[in-house]
């Protein structure tokens, strides 16, 4: 959980360097990929309103450049992410 929180913690938003964002991309889909299904839920849980809208964004652009598997974890991910949502 500590990676997760981690790896959603300072975003690059501001800057114009595309490699920068890349490698957040990257981190955060490496961290979203190595939780078990029944953890993801708790995960979400876990996170602030900011933490969530962010969550989303990473979400969708790792559905813009899939790899192995990862439509189907990030789908889990995004059924999780959305029901909360409503609720806010």
């Amino acid at each position: 959980m500590a990676a997760f929180h981690a790896a959603l913690r300072n975003p690059p938003i501001n800057t114009k360097n595309q490699a920068v964002k890349e490698r957040a991309q990257g981190i955060v889909l490496k961290v979203l990929t190595s939780f078990r299904s029944s953890e993801i839920e708790q995960a979400v849980k876990s996170l602030d309103k900011n933490s969530v809208d962010l969550l989303m964004k990473y979400i969708y652009k790792g559905f813009e450049k899939p790899s192995d598997n990862s439509s189907a974890i990030l789908l889990q991910w995004h059924e999780k992410v959305i029901y909360p949502i409503s609720s806010y």
